[in-house]
């Protein structure tokens, strides 16, 4: 309970670290730069950002394997999973690395991101490899935050990573007031993560835990099958939530036009707040329920999921309230053209109260490494939702669109999540999976 507490208040830290870092380059950047130079690196981040899903899922099915073996002492096995993760993602990344900067000279950079004024191809060139190498670089670097988690030093891995993101803005300072080249002081602003994530895995495997430092000699090439098969497996579940969930302004937009969709999407910003705090809260659960799992600490597993589900519905409908208010009594904060739609606020509340109550479920889920249920659920979903919101768009406006969520997803994803909660516990109590002398250990766990 200490570990989780911690976790979730660092978390804090470190997201709102995250938050407020670019918010303070601005000032620092934007002159030094100019609109031209700085737009084209929001424009790269932005770009870099859609491809957070970069490690192909190898991340998430790292810290599943390695909550078991850190609950079972297995050193040997967790030596095992952490060497083939970092060997096929550093593989991964010198690949991506040479294909990048073999092709720099080929790719029309500057028709890709349409720079005008005062940024020449040059300079669109090397502030997008400047910032995808960066980016590609942390890729197998920041494996150290999961195998931390796994490992139950969640508190750790959020102030290493709240380290990598503010050491931005002393870099990006110091680099304006030595007159450096813009590409340096963009390169100040994104060398920070792979730098700190280098440093945390020395400290780490060098000083924490020598024991787990990867190693050729611990490869095996059945237990990188078996990661990249449990990778996959959540790869495409991002893919397919990431799309499901934020497809909607798009649909706005293309169903009633860019009008519309600008009140819409105001709303739609303000209460992506309320799913940033839940997906703090609930986090720290996968992990620590991977360890509970492992020990056969079911009663435990069951208490926090509902008492989490109390804190996420508790939450999500203060905070919505809250939010509720502030863009009905303070429409200028939000823009001066919007119009509160209570209908659309209403349904905004209810659509992140479902998924926060069921959050705790899922986390379960993903630290037994129970996949296929919420694929299929959200799978479905998605399938259904976007003629549904279309249509709805079309013939009731915009509010409808949350409502429309919440109604499929009570159809599809709360089934499949309902399903695979239930199964992750009736394998961890099979007969089967007790030894002679009755002590629970974790069942086989086949997603």
């Amino acid at each position: 309970m200490r570990r989780l507490l911690g976790g979730i208040l660092t978390g804090a830290v470190s997201r709102g670290l995250a938050g407020l870092v670019p918010l303070a380059l601005i000032p620092v950047t934007l002159g030094y730069l100019g609109p031209d130079l700085y737009g084209l690196w929001m424009t790269v981040t932005a770009v870099v950002g859609m491809a957070a899903f970069a490690d192909l899922g190898l991340g998430n099915g790292l810290m599943t394997k390695l909550a078991p073996c850190y609950a079972t002492g297995d050193v040997a096995t967790a030596r095992r999973y952490i060497s083939n993760a970092y060997l096929s993602l550093s593989l991964l990344a010198l690949a991506l690395i040479g294909v990048l900067w073999s092709c720099a000279t080929v790719v029309p950079w500057a028709r890709i991101f349409h720079t005008t004024g005062s940024v020449t191809p040059d300079d669109a060139r090397r502030i997008t490899l400047v910032c995808l190498t960066a980016f590609v670089v942390n890729v197998p670097l920041s494996l150290i935050t999961r195998v931390q988690m796994a490992y139950q030093q969640i508190s750790s891995a959020n102030l290493w990573q709240g380290g990598g993101n503010l050491v931005a803005l002393p870099l990006a300072m110091a680099a304006v007031l030595a007159g450096l080249s813009p590409v340096l002081v963009v390169a100040g602003t994104v060398v920070g993560p792979p730098a700190v994530n280098l440093v945390n895995n020395l400290w780490f495997f060098r000083r924490r835990r020598p024991d787990l430092r990867p190693g050729l000699t611990a490869v095996d090439a059945t237990v990188a099958v078996e990661l990249f098969r449990l990778g996959g497996l959540f790869f495409a579940l991002t893919v397919i939530t990431g799309i499901a969930t934020n497809v909607d302004l798009l649909i706005v937009t293309q169903a009633r036009g860019l009008h519309e969709a600008a009140d819409y999407a105001v709303p739609l910003r303000l209460f992506a707040q309320l799913g940033f705090v839940l997906a703090l809260i609930n986090a720290p659960l996968w992990p620590a329920n991977g360890e509970a799992l492992a020990q056969g600490h079911l009663a435990w597993v069951r208490r926090m999921t509902r008492r989490m589900t109390l804190v996420s519905a508790g939450l999500a409908l203060g905070l919505g309230a809250l939010l509720t208010v502030v863009a009905n009594v303070a429409p200028t904060l939000l823009g001066s053209a919007f119009t509160p739609d209570d209908t659309l606020l209403v349904g905004l509340v209810v659509w992140w109260l479902l998924l926060g109550v069921i959050a705790p479920r899922f986390m379960v889920q993903n630290a037994a490494g129970v996949v296929r249920p919420q694929l299929l659920g959200w799978s479905v979903y998605l399938l259904v939702t976007l003629p549904a919101k279309w249509y709805g768009v079309r013939h009731f406006g915009a509010q409808s669109v949350p409502w429309i969520g919440v109604a499929v997803y009570l159809v599809t994803v709360l089934p499949a999540a309902l399903y695979g909660f239930r199964s992750v516990l009736v394998r961890h109590t099979d007969p089967r999976s007790q030894p002679a002398s009755g002590r629970p250990v974790a069942a086989p766990v086949v997603s």
